[in-house]
């Protein structure tokens, strides 16, 4: 067969692949043939680099029947795509995203009647398109179209995300037919990598990565494994000795955690990886329909955790006292109105505890603001050191609320204990204690009340007995 003619007679850019064909279901070296016109321009002048020997704009002559990887990065969702169409003799029509570039594909492979000795063929063509002209339902199944709508439904409609996205994890990991499925942040300024959801099959053996320790220097490898793919395919023994010869610390890991098949897309906002989604021992069988609905479905999961990890941030200023880190009178107000309402179930009694500087305004007066601000932090220090079990909350000036779970009055009264054990230091920090108990079905604002005025008949005892401090330290 004359594989130049048939590629030339494709308007479209395309190439004809070989693949060899290994005996129980693999495959071997995978090569393009030949290559129309359209399709050779871009490979013989690669816009970005295919290896650190081939850099982007340089001129890499195209030679017939090379290995792919002499011009293309090497990417197992191609190698799998190739094998299906060449070796299996089933048309694929899916489309692919090069990040770097911001171009999206639609690939169309489609085996070809061919067979010398156990090399088999397909045509490959591309054709570069965009986001809207692709839209939800190109290249895919209805039943994949409808399970990203489904997805994409949920998240739109969240009101409490977590929970959310607990359930599309779920929902996705019953599509994959897999045993784990996972979504992982990472924080590149911290160097540190959270599993944001996760859903395991029962029975499930597999060790899970918040068992392996440092994991962020192993989740930052897979970044450059997955280059510029859209992600990263692991099916068969085959793939799993491609990772053992460039990622040989991720590969250990894998055989530890029992995992035979990995299936991982990046999450990027906008040029930013911000963290991963995988489903480990997938359904194999439905590698390609996998595939296309964890590659829509990341597109939406990205810009929902994008937003969520914004308002949470939003969240995180509006409700902090920028000066200690502690809670402020917002975070307070909207806690207390929450228990107040019974939108917050008590599942066991409060303390409350008031706090309030003695001699923060002499300070103010005579050393400056400055060091005014830096007594409140040290007083703040002091109050989570104090009762570290407590949520506490900076009211304005110099006061502070502290509340924390105590199972009765007693324990409340060994909190307190320890705070006035601490609460004059003729050299630093000195102030006033009041507390209250609140048991469950107590009104909130009376407690306040009460923890309020003991406070304040705390501090007027303590000018009493050193009137001096009204005015220095």
């Amino acid at each position: 067969m004359d594989f130049q003619k048939l590629a030339d007679s494709f308007l479209s850019p395309t190439c004809i692949i070989s693949v060899e064909k290994i005996s129980g279901g693999g495959y071997g070296e995978i090569r393009i043939v030949a290559g129309n016109e359209a399709y050779l321009a871009p490979i013989e002048h690669p816009a970005f680099a295919v290896s650190p020997d081939i850099p982007a704009n340089t001129h890499n002559k195209f030679i017939p029947n090379s290995l792919y990887e002499k011009y293309l990065p090497k990417d197992l969702g191609f190698e799998d795509l190739c094998y299906r169409s060449a070796v299996m003799k089933t048309p694929v029509h899916t489309y692919v995203h090069l990040n770097k570039l911001d171009m999206w594909f639609d690939i169309f492979a489609m085996p070809i009647n061919c067979e010398i000795g156990n090399i088999c063929y397909c045509t490959y063509t591309t054709k570069l398109s965009s986001p809207s002209d692709i839209g939800i339902s190109s290249g895919m199944s209805g039943g994949t179209s409808e399970d990203v709508l489904k997805t994409c439904i949920k998240l739109h409609g969240a009101k409490d995300f977590k929970k959310t996205i607990d359930e599309v994890i779920t929902d996705i990991r019953m599509l994959c037919r897999a045993e784990v499925c996972t979504i992982m942040l990472i924080d590149n300024a911290e160097a540190t990598c959270s599993v944001l959801a996760t859903n395991v099959a029962e029975n499930s053996r597999l060790k899970r990565v918040t068992q392996f320790s440092d994991f962020y220097d192993i989740a930052f490898s897979w970044l450059s494994m997955i280059g510029e793919s859209d992600c990263l395919i692991i099916k068969n023994d085959n793939d799993m000795n491609f990772v053992k010869e460039v990622n040989r610390r991720w590969y250990d890991t894998l055989v530890e955690a029992n995992v035979k098949s990995v299936v991982m897309f990046p999450l990027r906002y906008t040029d930013e990886v911000i963290g991963f989604i995988w489903a480990t021992n997938f359904d194999t069988n439905n590698t390609m329909r996998i595939k296309e609905m964890l590659e829509l479905t990341t597109f939406f999961i990205s810009s929902q955790i994008t937003s969520y990890k914004m308002m949470e941030r939003l969240e995180h200023i509006s409700y902090t006292d920028l000066l200690t880190g502690v809670k402020n009178r917002n975070a307070m107000n909207s806690r207390l109105n929450s228990i107040a309402e019974g939108k917050e179930y008590l599942s066991s009694p409060l303390g409350m505890i008031f706090t309030d500087m003695n001699g923060l305004k002499y300070v103010n007066d005579t050393h400056g603001h400055a060091a005014g601000d830096l007594m409140l932090k040290k007083f703040a220090i002091l109050l989570q050191e104090t009762v570290p079990d407590g949520d506490i909350y900076r009211t304005g000036g110099d006061e502070f609320l502290i509340l924390v779970k105590c199972a009765d009055s007693e324990e409340l009264a060994s909190k307190v204990a320890a705070l006035a054990e601490r609460s004059y230091d003729p050299e630093g920090i000195c102030f006033a204690v009041g507390s209250s108990f609140i048991a469950q079905g107590s009104d909130i604002h009376d407690a306040m009340h009460t923890a309020d005025e003991a406070m304040y008949r705390n501090k007027a005892r303590f000018y009493a007995e050193h009137p001096e401090r009204k005015t220095r330290l």
